[in-house]
């Protein structure tokens, strides 16, 4: 008897039409009909001896196609018994040590990173996102480099408009002169002054429109991220909010700087204080699978959530906001995408968010 043995790597998300397999070795996902899933539910338990006897002629066809299709793609094995079947599946429990992973700061005053550095430290934090409301200058990155060359960061992302000053020149001074910015983003860049190129120490794009923060939240394809930590994250608690804060130009602490709730100011609280604060925490372990709509659809856990623009038109028994998202425009009963922006709902609920 032959057995079909599907890999501890791979992850299959049920939707209301499709499949989505996820492969966390090659960090790659597929799409599937739904049939393929109910076939796979078959001989995870089932010889394959046993499950195609059990089909015509010609339904035996389509269903060994979908099984050369699976060890095609190294989905799994076959072996002459079903001994393997005892090796312990993988574990999708999630461990961060880390009290907070990713700060987000809404920055106006560079003075402002030197106040936070001991709350950095203290609470263990990974990344930290800078958007800037004024072009930096070459002197101010490497002071933002300086002030946590010997962090416990992992990495720093700036945000800045772009001036005329930055040029190749400048881009290579900070080539030399920073160790921790992993990735700068200049936006409002009608004309770029060069060709972004791979040679820096540091990722670098220019953005042709003026970024706000207003547009962050969008679901789309190219945001989708297949890989263990994000997926495990995904499945376990919220994949926008869990172990973020966030700091808004007026330094209040946020979960993030687009929601309404404030934990405090910068000038008079810590972040460790505003953590314990009642409500912080609130949406740290909502998932996908809570939420409406998203907990039908197969690319819930390849997905960030948003809770700062949603559809605003369920709660669950706690009071939280489990609506999808509101700049999502895909229809997992349909298995069709659509641009938010078309839909004229959709566009009052953003008005009314950004008017608060």
């Amino acid at each position: 008897m032959k057995y079909f043995n599907l890999f501890s790597t791979i992850v299959i998300t049920k939707g209301a039409t499709r499949i989505l397999i996820s492969d966390l070795q090659r960090n790659v996902s597929e799409l599937y009909p739904l049939e393929l899933y109910e076939l796979i539910e078959e001989i995870k338990k089932h010889s394959l001896e046993d499950i195609l006897q059990d089909y015509d002629e010609e339904s035996r066809s389509i269903v060994q196609e979908y099984i050369n299709l699976l060890l095609e793609k190294e989905y799994g094995f076959i072996t002459e018994n079903d001994w393997d079947r005892n090796f312990p599946p993988l574990s999708y429990e999630y461990h961060e040590p880390s009290a907070i992973t990713n700060l987000f700061i809404e920055m106006e005053d560079i003075e402002l990173l030197k106040k936070i550095k001991p709350s950095v430290e203290n609470l263990g934090i990974k990344h930290l996102v800078i958007y800037s409301l004024k072009p930096l200058t070459i002197n101010e990155f490497i002071e933002i480099d300086d002030t946590f060359k010997t962090s416990v960061l992992s990495g720093i992302e700036v945000f800045s408009p772009f001036h005329k000053e930055t040029n190749l020149s400048f881009i290579q001074a900070l080539h030399k002169n920073t160790v921790r910015i992993y990735s700068l983003i200049f936006y409002n860049c009608s004309n770029p002054p060069f060709k972004a190129k791979d040679e820096y120490r540091f990722s670098l794009n220019f953005l042709k429109d003026d970024l706000k923060l207003s547009a962050c939240g969008k679901v789309d394809l190219k945001y989708f991220n297949t890989n263990l930590p994000k997926i495990l994250e995904a499945m376990n608690h919220n994949s926008c909010l869990y172990k973020k804060i966030g700091i808004d130009r007026h330094g209040n602490i946020r979960n993030c700087p687009l929601m309404n709730e404030s934990y405090g100011n910068i000038q008079n609280q810590s972040l460790e204080a505003a953590l314990f604060q009642p409500g912080f925490k609130q949406y740290w372990n909502l998932t996908k699978d809570s939420i409406e709509t998203c907990k039908d659809c197969e690319f819930r856990y390849v997905c960030t959530d948003c809770r700062a623009y949603t559809e605003n038109a369920e709660k669950n028994k706690e009071g939280l906001d489990v609506s999808k998202p509101l700049k999502c425009g895909y229809n997992p009963y349909s298995g069709v995408w659509e641009d938010w922006l078309e839909n004229p709902l959709k566009q009052q609920i953003f008005h009314s968010l950004e008017l608060k």
